[in-house]
C-alpha cells in the first residue's frame, strides 16, 4: 500500500469517525456525565470494537479474493455502493434528522462502564461491521502481505480511537457540545457529500484500470 492509498484510507476513516451518531453519543455521555478519563476509555473501547471488525474484514476479504475469481472487481463495486448509499443516507438526515446527539440516553453512569459501553456500542452494530468490509474492499490486495494487512487494520482502529479519546478531552466545554449538538446535521451532510465523491471516485478508477 503506498502513501497516496494510505491518505484515502486515512480521509475516509476520519470521516466515518467525525459523523454524528450513536457512538459519538456515548462518548459525550461518559465524557460529561462521568469524567475526561472516563471519556478516553470509552473511545479507546470503541477503538478496539472496530480493530475487531477491521481484522474480520480483512482476513475474510484476503480469504476470498485469493480463492473466488473476480471477487476483487466484484468486492470493489459493491463495496463503492455501499459507501455512496451511507454518504446518502447522510445527506437525508440532513433535512429529516431532528433529534440531537445525545437525546433519549440516561446521564447516570459509573466510570467502570466507558470502556465496555465504548466497546459494545461498536461490537454490536452491524452497521459497522458493512462498513469495515466496504471500505477494505478498496484497499485490500489479492495476496496482500502481511504487514498490508496490519497497517489496514491498525488505521482504521487506530483513527477511530484517537478520534473519540480527542472527543472525550475537549468536551469538558460545554460550549463545543452544544456546537456539536446544533451542527450535527450539517456535519452529517459535508461528511456525506465527501464520502459520495470518494466512493465516485474509486468508482472511477476500478473502470479504467481493470
Amino acid at each position: 500500500m503506498d502513501f497516496t492509498e494510505w491518505s484515502k484510507l486515512s480521509l475516509i476513516c476520519i470521516l466515518g469517525a467525525m459523523s454524528p451518531g450513536p457512538s459519538l453519543a456515548v462518548i459525550l455521555r461518559n465524557s460529561i456525565s462521568g469524567s475526561r478519563k472516563q471519556g478516553v476509555f470509552a473511545g479507546i473501547g470503541h477503538g478496539l470494537g472496530i480493530t475487531f471488525y477491521a481484522l474480520i474484514a480483512v482476513l475474510g476479504l484476503v480469504t476470498f479474493i485469493e480463492n473466488i475469481p473476480n471477487f476483487f472487481i466484484i468486492s470493489q463495486i459493491i463495496g463503492s455502493l455501499f459507501l455512496i448509499w451511507v454518504g446518502s443516507k447522510m445527506i437525508i438526515s440532513f433535512k429529516f434528522n431532528k433529534s440531537p446527539l445525545n437525546e433519549g440516553y440516561d446521564k447516570k453512569i459509573t466510570g467502570k462502564k466507558g470502556f465496555v459501553e465504548g466497546f459494545l456500542i461498536a461490537f454490536l452494530n452491524p452497521k459497522i461491521a458493512a462498513w469495515t468490509f466496504a471500505l477494505f474492499s478498496q484497499f485490500i490486495k489479492p495476496y496482500a502481505s502481511i504487514n498490508e494487512q496490519i497497517i489496514l487494520i491498525s488505521t482504521v482502529g487506530g483513527i477511530d480511537a484517537i478520534w473519540y479519546c480527542f472527543i472525550a478531552t475537549l468536551t469538558t466545554s460545554k460550549r463545543l457540545v452544544k456546537t456539536l449538538n446544533q451542527n450535527s446535521k450539517i456535519i452529517d451532510l459535508v461528511m456525506g457529500i465527501l464520502l459520495i465523491l470518494l466512493a465516485l471516485g474509486m468508482l472511477w478508477e476500478i473502470n479504467f484500470t481493470n
